[in-house]
């Protein structure tokens, strides 16, 4: 079954919406998630988005401290044009109905790890849920946007599908993708004059994470098994803050709480974040998620402690609403209590090598948002620049699409799907069980610390289970649950192949038998790609 449109969009946040209501009025937009529109990264982050608007600050402030948490491998131009043109997009965002938190008429500023000045512009505590409702309304409204809920991207459509295998210009193009309708279990082959892949990160690569369920890395396998360049996918940043409760599943507490004044202790109250940086609680993400591990190492504790009971409670309550609810479910008052927290797999800072423009490798596709790895973040993110990233190269992105003229694919050079010599199997069982599996060894062995003993283990027990997870997928019918496996194994193994490949620690990538940056050689980037044979 053939579909057309001129551009599909894979995944539903903040770059995926900002990219289609920016050339809907030009150019018919499909966007297909796999669960519902709202399902997405954008909605859980609490932070805000990191940009200059308060006159004590500036873009080279801002600049500096990303780069300084990039720990030498950012992109110096990359950075300098987001944080340029970040403040336009916020106002933007603002101009298309996002209410975000204001004091005495002005943008109410906050402050997060590694940050010189006051300048996240959030919601409360709620700031994705905000942008991702407000865009939503939007593209629910545009004549030209179809939003298609529960359906599941399964592979890209490039020279493989050709019945013709030929190259053309020695380069892979992008034609759509093949897309499972989750309802009715057809596959659909959808074919797009672009395809913008905006599927967000990889969190539940690992066992315990702060990402939604729909988190599996899909954008990258897919765009690594058709052929494009990969990179700095050692780089997970851990989030030192997460309730650490068996019924919580990871809930973040936003780096915000430490902006706000709150403080890092251990069970007998000693604050111990001095010892290993003097911004102490405001360190950058990877130095306070090593911190706690360490204590953790040192103490056998399960968990360290958040304490606000020095703050005003009345404003903690204001400020952070969703946290204060969310915590009182568990029977802990913020204000009064101690508030238990552990690291937890967070984001992805590596991912779908692009240009400036948010072109990929692979002709007419292009990647927003987590999902790319457009050299901003170097080797961890400073927080709240990821809203920021999606904003301006899904309106990069959005700018190249209009300027370019695509002819659109002929539906008669290119082979439907086809699931002949498949079929239903029985031992479902073994998906969750390999999925299980390959989380724990992600969580164990590609940690917050590593050795080259862990990666070597990892990388030969998840090798056994890719080959498991192809050889299945080749003779059953898909679901979406094999789909999200194969994705998950692919992105595992790729992280692990990173890790191994960079003999060093630099940033969020801390190895014991390279436990020093590599100062002999100016710091590259780790990049992959798969050759397709056609």
């Amino acid at each position: 079954m053939f579909r057309s449109t001129d551009v599909l969009v894979i995944g539903s946040g903040i770059a995926g919406l900002f990219y289609s209501i920016n050339v809907a009025d030009t150019l018919r937009v499909t966007i297909v998630t796999k669960k519902q529109a709202a399902d997405s990264n954008t909605n859980y982050a609490q932070g805000g988005i990191a940009a200059v608007f308060d006159p004590e600050d500036s873009f080279e402030d801002h600049i500096r401290d990303t780069l300084e948490a990039g720990a030498g491998l950012c992109h110096g131009d990359i950075v300098e044009l987001v944080v340029r043109e970040g403040p336009e997009l916020v106002q933007d965002l603002m101009r298309l109905g996002v209410a975000f938190t204001r004091e005495k008429n002005r943008l109410d500023l906050g402050r997060e790890g590694g940050h010189s000045h006051n300048r996240i512009v959030h919601a409360k505590d709620l700031t994705g849920w905000e942008i991702e409702h407000a865009l939503l309304q939007k593209c629910r409204e545009h004549p030209n946007i179809e939003m298609l809920e529960n359906h599941f991207a399964i592979d890209l459509i490039t020279e493989h599908n050709l019945k013709e295998k030929t190259r053309r210009n020695n380069r892979i193009h992008c034609w759509g993708a093949h897309v499972l309708d989750r309802c009715s279990g057809d596959v659909v082959t959808f074919l797009a004059k672009t395809t913008v892949l905006c599927t967000g990160g990889a969190g539940r690569v690992y066992l315990h994470t702060t990402n939604p369920p729909i988190a599996t890395g899909d954008g990258i396998a897919m765009a690594y098994r058709a052929g494009a360049r990969v990179g700095n996918l050692e780089f997970i940043q851990f989030h030192p803050t997460t309730l650490c409760h068996p019924a919580a599943d990871s809930f973040l507490i936003s780096e915000a709480v430490r902006g706000f004044g709150g403080y890092l202790r251990t069970r007998s109250g000693e604050r111990f974040m001095q010892k290993y940086d003097e911004r102490g609680e405001l360190a950058p993400r990877d130095i306070v998620a090593r911190a706690i591990d360490a204590e953790l190492k040192k103490s056998g504790e399960e968990c360290v402690y958040l304490d606000l009971r020095h703050l005003d409670p009345e404003e903690v309550k204001s400020r952070f609403p969703h946290i204060y609810r969310r915590c009182l479910e568990f029977k802990i008052d913020i204000t009064k209590e101690y508030i238990p927290v552990v690291p937890a797999a967070h984001y992805i800072c590596g991912g779908v090598v692009t240009d400036e423009w948010a072109r990929t490798s692979i002709q007419h596709l292009f990647a927003c948002g987590e999902v790319a790895n457009t050299g901003l973040h170097g080797a961890n993110r400073l927080a709240s620049n990821s809203l920021l990233e999606a904003l301006v190269f899904a309106d990069r992105a959005a700018k190249t699409t209009m300027a370019e003229h695509v002819e659109a694919p002929d539906h008669n050079m290119i082979e439907e799907w086809d699931d002949t010599g498949t079929y239903n199997t029985d031992e479902w069982v073994l998906i969750s069980h390999n999925r299980r599996e390959v989380a724990t060894i992600m969580w164990d062995y590609v940690g917050i610390v590593r050795s080259t003993l862990r990666l070597q283990r990892a990388q030969r027990r998840i090798d056994l289970i890719w080959k498991e997870c192809e050889d299945f997928y080749k003779r059953t019918k898909v679901n979406s649950d094999l789909i999200e496996l194969r994705n998950i194994v692919t992105v595992a193994s790729l992280i692990v192949r990173c890790a191994l490949s960079r003999k060093e620690s630099r940033g969020l990538h801390y190895t014991t038998d390279y436990p020093e940056p590599d100062s002999s050689n100016p710091p590259s980037d780790t990049i992959f790609e798969q050759v397709p044979v056609f």
